[in-house]
C-alpha cells in the first residue's frame, strides 16, 4: 500500500467516501492504525458509519472538508500523522443518485455540491452566470474548445432546471450525441468543478498536509483527470526542490527548502486488472511523495 501503514500508526482519509480506503488501511496491520475520516458528504459519512462500525474504536469520522485538515487534524490529536490520502472526485454512490445531480445518465436537479449546506449550485451557475463566465469555467475546467458555443447555448435555453435538459442543450449545441463519450460530459466536469472550487480545494490541501504529516510520514494522492494531477505533480516537484529561484537565477534568494521527498518518479496508473474490476479507475494516477 501506497500509504506503507504501521501498526498503531495514525493516518488522515480526506475524502473518506463510503469509507473504502479507510477500511483498508484498518485492516492492513496488526495491531489497527487509527484513521481520522474527513467528507463533507453527510450520506457518504452516513455510509461510512455502517461500513466501519466494527472499527469504530480506532475510527474518527469528522463532517469537513480537507481545505481544513490542519485545523481538524489539531483537534482531533492527529497532527504529526504518518499518512495522509486524497483520492479526488466523485465517489459512485454521488454519481449513481439523480437527486445529487451530478450525472445526466438520469433526470436530476442541477445540484451538483459535495456539501449540500452551500449556498452556491451548479443550478445558480447555469441560470445566472454570465455567457463570457460560463464559457470561462467550461473552457478551464473542461478542457473543452466548443465552450464560447456551449456557453451560447445554455443561455438561450434558459431556464434550464435538470441535469438531462442541459445535457440536452449541450449536445445539441456540438451535433448531437456521437461515439461512447457523451458531448455533455467535459461541461458537465467544468461545472462540478466550479461549484465546489476544487482545484482552490486541491491546493490548500496539499498545502496544509505537508505540514499535518509527521517526517517520514507518506503523502498519497489519487487524481482522476489532468487538471488535478498537474497541479499535484506541480505541488509535489515544487516540495521537493530545495530552490526555487530557476537555473538563470544569481545565488538563492528564495530561502525554499525541500519538505517532502517524491517516490513515484513516474505517475502509477491502474493494471488492466484492476480496470476490468473497476472500469471508473481507468483515468486513476497516483502519486506519492514522503515528508523529510
Amino acid at each position: 500500500m501506497a500509504l506503507a501503514v504501521r501498526p498503531r500508526g495514525r493516518y488522515i482519509d480526506c475524502t473518506v467516501g463510503e469509507g473504502g480506503h479507510t477500511q483498508a488501511i484498518l485492516e492492513s496491520t496488526s495491531p489497527a492504525p487509527s484513521v481520522l475520516g474527513l467528507d463533507l458528504d453527510e450520506d457518504s459519512l452516513a455510509t461510512a458509519r455502517r461500513r466501519l462500525e466494527k472499527h469504530l474504536d480506532n475510527v474518527t469520522l469528522v463532517r469537513g472538508s480537507y481545505t481544513d485538515v490542519e485545523r481538524l487534524a489539531a483537534a482531533h490529536n492527529f497532527t504529526g500523522a504518518d499518512g495522509i490520502l486524497f483520492d479526488l472526485g466523485l465517489s459512485s454512490a454521488q454519481l449513481e443518485t439523480p437527486q445529487r445531480g451530478f450525472s445526466f445518465a438520469s433526470e436530476g436537479p442541477l445540484d451538483m455540491r459535495f456539501d449540500q449546506a452551500q449556498a452556491q449550485t451548479a443550478h445558480r451557475l447555469v441560470n445566472q452566470a454570465t455567457e463570457r463566465d460560463l464559457a470561462d469555467i467550461i473552457y478551464r475546467l473542461g478542457e473543452e474548445h466548443r465552450s464560447r458555443r456551449i456557453a451560447r447555448a445554455i443561455v438561450s435555453a434558459r431556464p434550464i432546471e435538470t441535469t438531462t435538459r442541459l445535457a440536452e442543450v449541450v449536445a445539441a449545441a456540438l451535433g448531437g450525441v456521437r461515439g461512447r463519450i457523451h458531448p455533455a460530459t467535459q461541461t458537465f466536469q467544468a461545472l462540478r468543478m466550479a461549484v465546489n472550487s476544487e482545484l482552490e480545494a486541491i491546493g490548500s490541501g496539499m498545502e496544509q498536509a505537508v505540514r499535518v504529516v509527521g517526517g517520514g510520514g507518506r503523502i498519497v494522492v489519487v487524481s482522476y483527470h489532468s487538471l488535478e494531477d498537474r497541479l499535484v505533480k506541480g505541488f509535489m516537484r515544487r516540495e521537493s526542490m530545495n530552490c526555487l529561484c530557476g537555473p538563470d537565477a544569481p545565488p538563492c534568494t528564495c530561502g525554499h527548502t525541500a519538505t517532502i521527498r517524491i517516490l513515484t518518479k513516474k505517475v502509477i496508473k491502474p493494471t488492466e486488472q484492476e480496470t476490468g474490476e473497476n472500469p471508473r479507475s481507468r483515468s486513476a494516477k497516483l502519486r506519492v511523495a514522503e515528508k523529510l
